[in-house]
């Protein structure tokens, strides 16, 4: 598929990067963490007052979606997501504008999302008469752990108009400046969070064998299930699995009654997802029962498979190309074993998401501070290319649809 534009998307990303900077900077000074995050709504709705946007809140979250109807319309609609959450980190930048909220902080390039979706909803909003659609904008709280775009789907904003395609971009600081990366089929992982008890008897340390010890059976647990994944999962369809806590006792000569473990299972399929956790209960519960103990297991539904359209990741490695030429677009080798909640979105409708490289001119993207990290900072000029992507996305599938 060929896009053809008579646009210059370039300069109008240009144009719009003074007031996406000082939007961007606003939104990283006062940072918000979670589902409800209202200051950061309203400095969103402000930047968009006076537009020809139709606003529809989400009452679940401070989300909300601004539907713009262009002076045609051919029956397509598009939806381009923007997150806005910050994370519970205190910031290290020592940026002019870091945040001035103890213990919050940007550090996954959530403002910068945003405050490109708003320069591109200011920039459709100037065409709208050559809009042959709809577009959707989605300004989405709670991406990180929170579900957001889930509890939004949920109270049915992208269900009237309903998007037949769904674009969104996501910041990297590891990746060269002004160039897009992304990948047809599995992007990003599945997140479920595991939750482990093994419940023994407690005893004095010097007379374990009056008890039931379950801290050498938590350890076996452990053992095993690195073990199962390194022997019962294919490396060509993966799992990761890590338990990233273990707690219990209260004192150097008491054997405790039980341990506690949590942790978190990546996949890229239904099928290993579903394995996985099977061999997870298993070994639980049957390890902890070889010894006498009892094994309980919870997992925590997380994110679904960040999954990616062909036709999608084609038309944005097109319009990369036409935004920075050859080196304008990287394919991604292998899909990373991160997750994304915009999952939920591309569950229900055919689209893509793409990282945008963030490092500084003359860093080394390798070595540079990564996502979440509390010293990340991003390259501001790259958000022009990241409005002119949101914009041209829009404007491909409004005329020509994904295509074959």
């Amino acid at each position: 598929m060929t896009f053809e534009t008579t646009t210059d998307w370039t300069a109008v990303g240009e144009a719009e990067l003074a007031d996406v900077i000082t939007l961007r900077r606003a939104i990283h000074a006062d940072p918000e963490i979670g589902l409800h995050c209202p200051r950061t709504t309203d400095k969103i709705k402000a930047a968009l007052a006076g537009l020809p946007l139709e606003i529809r809140d989400s009452i679940s979250t401070t989300g909300f979606v601004a539907i713009l109807r262009g002076g045609r319309d051919n029956g397509r609609t598009v939806l381009l997501r923007g997150d806005h959450d910050a994370l519970p980190m205190q910031e290290e930048t020592g940026l002019p504008f870091a945040s001035q909220v103890p213990g919050a902080m940007h550090a996954c390039g959530h403002d910068s999302h945003t405050a490109m979706l708003v320069g591109a909803a200011r920039a459709l909003c100037a065409r709208k008469d050559d809009l042959p659609g709809t577009v959707v904008f989605m300004f989405q709280p709670g991406e990180e752990g929170y579900h957001g775009a889930r509890f939004m789907i949920e109270d049915g904003l992208l269900a009237n108009p309903a998007p037949q395609a769904a674009f969104a971009l996501h910041i990297s600081p590891n990746m060269p400046a002004g160039v897009f990366v992304s990948r047809a089929g599995p992007l990003l992982a599945s997140t479920d969070a595991i939750n482990i008890t093994v419940r023994g008897a407690g005893a004095h340390a010097a007379m374990p064998q009056d008890g039931l010890d379950p801290i050498p059976v938590a350890c076996e647990i452990v053992t095993a299930l690195s073990t199962f994944v390194a022997r019962q999962i294919p490396v060509t369809d993966p799992a990761v699995l890590s338990i990233t806590k273990i707690t219990a006792g209260s004192a150097y000569n008491i054997v405790p009654d039980a341990v506690q473990m949590i942790g978190t299972l990546r996949t890229l399929s239904t099928a290993t997802r579903v394995k996985a956790r099977e061999g997870l209960a298993r070994i639980v519960e049957h390890v902890s029962a070889a010894h006498n103990c009892v094994g309980e297991l919870r997992i925590d539904d997380g994110y679904p498979v960040t999954q990616n359209d062909p036709r999608a990741v084609a038309m944005i490695r097109d319009i990369a190309v036409r935004l920075g030429g050859d080196e304008g677009y990287v394919t991604m080798p292998a899909p990373m074993m991160g997750g994304e909640d915009f999952a939920y979105v591309l569950r229900d409708i055919p689209g893509a998401m793409a990282f945008v490289g963030v490092a500084h001119e003359g860093s080394d993207p390798r070595t540079n501070p990564p996502l979440h990290n509390t010293r990340m900072t991003i390259d501001e000029s790259v958000m022009a290319k990241g409005v002119a992507m949101h914009c041209a996305l829009a404007d491909a599938f409004l005329n020509d649809g994904l295509g074959e």
